[in-house]
């Protein structure tokens, strides 16, 4: 098992705590990490993006002007795709981006994504991450302190004050343990968890 370190919010190592193998030690599988973040993308893109064809375009019922005679090259229609305000040739149409993984797929790219994090020394634990009060500075204080700037937030539930402080600092993401996800474990340059958020995860991925 894994060993790391565990500080508390001054930055100071106070503990370390060994990390189970079975969600932090795994072999790190790079296909399903890509096919998990292909996924989690596709899954949020809107598709609603919509150009008329020269079929729903408006008008250009009648032939602008007679076949032969006239010196201007035939024209059938005002809306052909070649006259302005004419339909849109092979025009996009509202679609559905998303696919599915299967959830062992899920579970696997997202142990893959937190190994990838201890193995480079990216993870961080920290004892207690608590707040009396909403106060963004108080959350500044602890990333200054760990010395990390863009960092994903793990946080056990019931940790209102936590998030809501994080919310204001640019490249801060908070998530708790049920809503974390492999895109945002690779976006950020550092994971902090909390040993409380670390358990919950063990308990759920062993």
């Amino acid at each position: 098992m894994a060993k790391v370190s565990v500080y508390n919010i001054e930055g100071k190592e106070v503990d370390t705590i060994e990390l189970n193998d079975a969600v932090f030690g795994v072999e790190v599988n790079e296909h399903l990490v890509h096919m998990a973040v292909v996924n989690q993308l596709a899954n949020n893109r809107q598709g609603t993006q919509k150009a008329k064809t020269r079929s729903e375009v408006s008008g250009g019922g009648r032939k602008p002007w007679r076949q032969k005679g006239t010196g201007h090259a035939r024209q059938g229609s005002t809306r052909a795709p070649q006259w302005t305000g004419g339909g849109v040739v092979f025009a996009p149409v509202p679609r559905d981006y998303s696919f599915k993984m299967n959830k062992k797929e899920k579970r696997a790219a997202l142990k893959s994504a937190l190994t990838s994090r201890v193995e480079e020394n990216k993870f961080i634990v920290v004892d207690e991450l608590k707040f009396d009060e909403i106060k963004t500075k108080n959350f500044q204080n602890v990333l200054n302190n760990l010395n990390v700037n863009k960092a994903l937030v793990v946080l056990e539930d019931g940790n209102t004050n936590v998030e809501i402080s994080a919310k204001n600092i640019p490249d801060v993401k908070t998530a708790r343990t049920n809503t974390i996800n492999v895109y945002d474990v690779l976006k950020y340059n550092t994971v902090i968890a909390t040993k409380a958020a670390v358990a919950a995860i063990e308990e759920v991925y062993a």
